[in-house]
């Protein structure tokens, strides 16, 4: 028998390298010939370098800043002429300082001094996942960090995060780094979001990164002087385009300046640790994340392994923390059956303290119920 263990984290408890080891102690101590092909996931946000490298990725080490300008060490993986790069390893939600939120100042300045360090190593193609960002600044700071000169009203360089927007005038790209032109970029993503309007970055993201009403109002205002900015430096209209709203407006940034194309992020993700490659010949695929939930039918990593699996011919499970959805739902994702941690034990807190072993005790339950 042979299992492909493709599960996402468990967020706050275990990561997803961490799930996949746990459930497959389960299957081997049920099935001790079983063969395992451990190949770890993310949906574009956090953990997407660490799925890279448990694919074989190698990881580069770099320092930059974060959100708040504070120096921060970070890393990316690299394999060949391709580089993953991860937003939130970076300039992530979890980066700002003691977690309060900075949704004026926050900045991707930092995002903008990885990409730099991977072009200067020669990566030919880059594949960015912009999950967890904690700004909303256009990708202003990203396009400063690689070289593109913007400025205020009074001819000055503009300041950084996205209030600053509203006094944005004018852009020169003479300074972007030279070769973005010869790079394949894909942003890993899977919100389809405009920049602009009642569904654009300000205004659907902007609360969840702490802006209040009149910082939305002022966060749209900077938004939409960018666009226009952008439009004039170099003729092409993003702002309207889907994604273009993701990560606080940096994958606007990313397809106006520097070409980029956005892919599901999940997809993306797959191909990147040859998943496709892994199925012919499985028996089984396991997958899951923390919480299955309607928020996972929305093209979370767990309904993207199963989708992919299912086109193969080859079955799907899934384990998670918790299950919100019902048997119909889940077949209807290509889901079999799941498993969740909260059917060995209900109290949230000891579920997640004790996940290692009670994903075990799942394993072993799938294998005698799969595995036959």
């Amino acid at each position: 028998m042979r299992v492909v263990l493709a599960p996402d984290k468990f967020k706050g408890s275990l990561t997803a390298a961490q799930v996949a080891a746990a459930v497959g102690a389960g299957l081997r101590q049920s099935r001790p010939d079983v063969t395992l092909t451990l190949l770890p996931v993310a949906d574009g946000g956090d953990g997407t370098v660490d799925a890279a490298l448990s694919a074989g990725y190698t990881r580069v080490r770099v320092e930059a800043v974060g959100p708040t300008g504070r120096p921060v060490a970070t890393s990316y993986a690299v394999r060949g002429g391709q580089a993953v790069i991860e937003l939130a390893n970076v300039v992530g939600l979890d980066l700002l300082p003691a977690g309060g939120p900075d949704p004026m100042g926050a900045s991707t300045y930092g995002l903008g001094l990885v990409i730099r360090h991977a072009l200067d190593r020669g990566a030919q193609r880059i594949a960015l996942g912009v999950g967890g960002s904690a700004s909303t600044d256009g990708g202003l700071g990203m396009l400063q960090a690689l070289g593109a000169s913007v400025l205020d009203h009074t001819g000055g360089e503009l300041g950084s995060g996205g209030g600053a927007l509203s006094s944005v005038a004018a852009m020169r790209l003479d300074g972007l780094h030279r070769r973005l032109g010869e790079v394949e970029i894909l942003v890993a993503c899977d919100v389809d979001n405009p920049l602009l309007g009642p569904r654009g970055a300000a205004r659907v993201f902007g609360p969840q990164k702490g802006a209040d009403p009149e910082q939305v109002g002022r966060l749209e205002y900077g938004l939409d002087r960018w666009a226009g900015v952008v439009r004039d430096a170099t003729g092409h209209d993003c702002a309207a385009v889907s994604g273009a709203g993701a990560a606080g407006g940096t994958a606007f940034a990313a397809m106006a300046l520097m070409g980029a194309q956005v892919r599901s992020g999940i997809g993306l993700v797959l191909e990147l640790v040859g998943f496709a490659a892994a199925l012919p010949g499985a028996d089984l695929v396991v997958t899951g994340e923390g919480s299955l939930d309607e928020q996972s039918l929305a093209g979370k990593a767990p309904v993207g392994v199963a989708r992919a699996a299912t086109e193969a011919g080859v079955p799907v499970v899934a384990v998670a923390g918790r299950c919100l959805l019902s048997p119909t739902r889940l077949r209807d994702a290509g889901i079999r059956a799941a498993y969740p941690l909260s059917d060995l034990e209900p109290d949230v807190a000891r579920s997640m303290a004790g996940a290692p072993g009670l994903l075990t005790r799942l394993g072993l339950r799938i294998a005698g119920e799969w595995l036959r």
